[in-house]
């Protein structure tokens, strides 16, 4: 499943290209995400996902590759369910261009995914695909406009990630798959009673 988003942050390229540089900045701006290790270019981490009341935790590791003069930084990942059989693995490309806003970030994410989740589709991912970059996007502005004070956490030092509720995402697009369904089961009920009134 291919995924495609862009957004912009408030600095110039140079400077956003800085911040891509340091994981540990940026990995905290990524909702329901931990980083649990970082050694040079590779590291582990922890996402919590929450669909309704069902919450699922998956542990992974990936590797990080940029090229300076193009300014894209490439992400391959795989992780797994920490209790079930689901997996996932993704390579995401961000490639950061100037814009006249600051720096406008392309985000291209190919994703394969198994278990609970799979089930929803590409139009479901999509949606929270976009609203989970939104919040990456808000936390990165608020981030590069702080002026920047104290010491980063060290990796390994937060506790559980705060699950992201895909399910608070995924309901306006659950809601619009199931309208076409809802109204023809709604004009079977009324057409039967009236059926029904007819024949007495």
């Amino acid at each position: 499943m291919q995924l495609d988003h862009t957004f912009t942050v408030p600095a110039a390229p140079d400077d956003a290209w800085k911040l891509f540089h340091d994981l540990a900045r940026v990995a905290p701006c990524m909702p329901g995400a931990v980083l649990d290790t970082l050694d040079g270019d590779t590291f582990t981490g922890r996402v919590k996902v929450k669909v309704g009341a069902v919450q699922m935790s998956y542990r992974g590791e990936g590797t990080v590759a940029r090229d300076e003069q193009a300014r894209t930084l490439s992400l391959d990942l795989s992780g797994s369910e920490t209790r079930g059989a689901g997996t996932a693995s993704a390579r995401v490309t961000a490639e950061l261009v100037e814009d006249p806003a600051g720096t406008r970030v392309r985000v291209r994410t190919d994703l394969d995914i198994t278990g609970r989740p799979a089930q929803f589709g590409r139009g479901i991912m999509t949606e929270v695909g976009d609203r989970i970059v939104g919040q990456f996007a808000d936390r990165l502005q608020e981030l590069l406009s702080a002026p920047r004070t104290g010491a980063v956490p060290a990796p390994g030092t937060a506790a559980e990630p705060e699950a992201v509720d895909l399910g608070a995402a995924a309901l306006p697009v659950l809601l619009r798959k199931a309208a076409v369904p809802a109204a023809a089961l709604l004009a079977a009920v009324v057409l039967i009673r009236v059926l029904g009134r007819r024949g007495r």
